[in-house]
């Protein structure tokens, strides 16, 4: 139990820290930041056994939420989950869950699997973000600013979260 406790407490600071990891997209691409949350939301759901993935990163929403300013760039608040992110932030929450399901199926030792477990787990929070901005400004915006400026970071975060979580998996059990 002190085990997963510790976890938790690295897996917060990792995700609290690789938010604030961030590269500014182009004010014609809508100036939204490129960060390192979604890769650090899908190491955490990969690496930690279920439930304890989709536990810590639903600790981190529920931080942010109450005003500790671990999102993006220093964000926090409720309000960040009405705004346009908010949809990215509970696909989080859903990612590090399925995550941690596919490693109870092993995904995490065998490569291809990885890369696939984090492609899986970029779809759902893309899905949720673009689900909710569409409700908010339209498809069409959706697409503009929740998507486009963002495939090519989706890929790359992809296969590094592949192969760092098939690194550390690889010999583990997937207990």
């Amino acid at each position: 139990m002190t085990t997963h406790l510790i976890n938790l407490a690295l897996a917060l600071l990792f995700l609290a820290l690789m938010a604030q990891l961030s590269i500014q997209t182009p004010e014609a691409l809508g100036g939204i930041p490129i960060t390192g949350q979604s890769l650090a939301v899908l190491l955490v759901g990969l690496l930690l056994p279920f439930p304890w993935g989709g536990g810590a990163v639903l600790l981190y929403l529920l931080l942010g939420g109450l005003g500790l300013p671990v999102f993006a760039e220093g964000g926090s608040g409720w309000s960040s989950f009405s705004g346009g992110s908010g949809g990215f932030l509970i696909g989080f929450f859903i990612a590090a869950l399925v995550m941690g399901l596919l490693r109870c199926r092993g995904w995490g030792q065998h490569l291809g699997y990885s890369l696939l477990a984090n492609g899986l787990g970029t779809a759902v929070i893309v899905g949720s973000g673009l689900l909710w901005l569409a409700h908010l400004y339209g498809w069409g915006k959706a697409m503009e600013y929740g998507f486009y400026p963002f495939w090519p970071g989706a890929i790359v975060k992809i296969l590094l979260g592949g192969f760092i979580a098939w690194s550390m998996l690889r010999k583990r059990k997937t207990a």
